[in-house]
């Protein structure tokens, strides 16, 4: 049995992760968890955040979650979205906070950026935005290169390993917008509300056995 669990620790857009995941894959057992034994009894992880950093890894501490979440990324299909994907990293800014130390890197914040013209761009990024494939890899079959994807963040990973580094867009500047590792896989963007493309990458991962 294809089990889905969407990781509930009080932060982040649970219902429409949820329920996109079973619009694309309906013969999956798709159940929003929020304790240990949700993660264990799942055969792949949905680690889904919006919000800050301090407040996400806070609500892991306290309701027990973080050693659940970093076992299951160890060995089940995992995929993190926005804050579930700086969260895998060492260090962020925001907020001065450690994070799960999974991937190698830190989360910065945006330098307040400016287009060619030199007009400032607003922070958060917020907004559709084409993410530029920088290696091939099974969660982006389907989805053409340079297709556009819903974010919403001011922070951005800067990752110490570039081989992790699975896709890129620019605001202006080049920032990693997806990594990928093993079993992991993880996008700054938001699939749940990227209609199409975003579903594309959810049946992907559904069916995807790393």
């Amino acid at each position: 049995m294809n089990r889905i669990a969407v990781l509930d620790y009080g932060m982040g857009n649970l219902r429409s992760v949820a329920k996109a995941l079973e619009h694309v894959a309906p013969e999956a057992e798709v159940t929003v968890v929020a304790d240990a034994a949700g993660l264990a009894r799942a055969s792949r992880v949905v680690f889904p955040g919006q919000g800050a950093m301090p407040d996400c890894m806070r609500e892991l501490e306290t309701r027990g979650l973080r050693s659940a979440l970093i076992e299951a990324s160890a060995s089940k299909p995992f995929l993190g979205l926005c804050v579930g994907l700086q969260a895998l990293f060492e260090f962020s800014e925001e907020g001065s906070v450690a994070g799960l130390g999974l991937l190698p890197g830190r989360v910065e914040r945006f330098d307040p950026p400016r287009d060619d013209e030199g007009r400032r761009l607003k922070v958060p990024h917020m907004g559709w935005n084409q993410v530029e494939q920088t290696r091939a890899h099974p969660i982006w079959e389907g989805i053409e290169d340079g297709t556009r994807f819903y974010f919403v963040h001011s922070y951005f990973v800067h990752e110490s390993d570039p081989s992790l580094c699975a896709g890129a867009t620019r605001y202006p500047d080049r920032f990693t917008s997806a990594v990928a590792r093993e079993n992991l896989f993880a996008v700054q963007f938001h699939p749940e509300k990227s209609q199409d493309a975003g579903l594309a990458l959810l049946r992907n991962f559904a069916h995807w056995n790393p």
